[in-house]
């Protein structure tokens, strides 16, 4: 039987994602899972200064060593997930298998809670980025949760490429903005006089090895 448009199944549309960084400090941020990657996840979550919840009926060696260097940071509960978990939640992380996943995603949805579900894009309404921080600067990559290994691998690549002195050009560009604001500098006139300091710093680096 040929196969036609009527039978065919629509194709759904593919919208972008909004890339965001959320300010987590103080915030209570749910992690479901015990396993290698929620450890992971708790060591992401280690700097943010987020207030973690960690949920899981068993904890592996790794989870408990990520517990153990954050002393006090870390409330753990060692049973599986109820919804009341997500009471005062700001974000979740499901790192559980994927039909406790697909449990979380329900409940988070019904109280407009995103879920980072990781290696589980069905039950996922954000995902995680392959992340690079050198100097204040922080770099984070997505593939829209289908190559998460390539995010990682680009992640790698850019880490050779981005300046080991990233903080002097973050230096830079801080003194520059309020010189250009009270200037009146418009904003897209901002970036050649940025890279005009940032070569000056360069300048003196050289003058300085002579």
């Amino acid at each position: 039987m040929p196969r036609g448009d009527a039978t065919s199944a629509p194709v759904p549309e593919r919208r972008d994602l909004l890339p965001v960084f959320l300010k987590l400090d103080g915030r209570r941020v749910l992690v479901v899972g015990g396993g290698p990657v929620a450890a992971g996840k708790l060591a992401g979550l280690r700097e943010t200064g987020a207030e973690i919840v960690l949920v899981a009926p068993v904890l592996g060696e790794p989870a408990r060593a990520e517990i153990a260097r954050h002393p006090g940071g870390i409330t753990v509960l060692e049973r599986p997930f109820v919804e009341r978990d997500l009471d005062g939640a700001w974000l979740v992380i499901a790192a559980a298998p994927p039909e406790v996943n697909r449990q979380i995603a329900t409940a988070a949805e019904a109280r407009s809670l995103f879920v980072i579900a990781v290696d589980d894009p069905d039950a996922a309404s954000a995902y995680g980025a392959g992340t690079l921080r050198r100097g204040g600067v922080t770099v984070a990559i997505s593939t829209d949760g289908r190559a998460p290994a390539l995010a990682g691998l680009l992640r790698e690549g850019l880490e050779a490429v981005i300046p080991p002195d990233m903080d002097a050009w973050v230096a830079a560009a801080n003194a520059q903005r309020p010189l250009w604001r009270a200037a009146g500098v418009p904003i897209g006139e901002r970036r050649p006089l940025l890279l005009r300091a940032l070569n000056r710093l360069y300048a003196r680096d050289s003058e300085d090895d002579r």
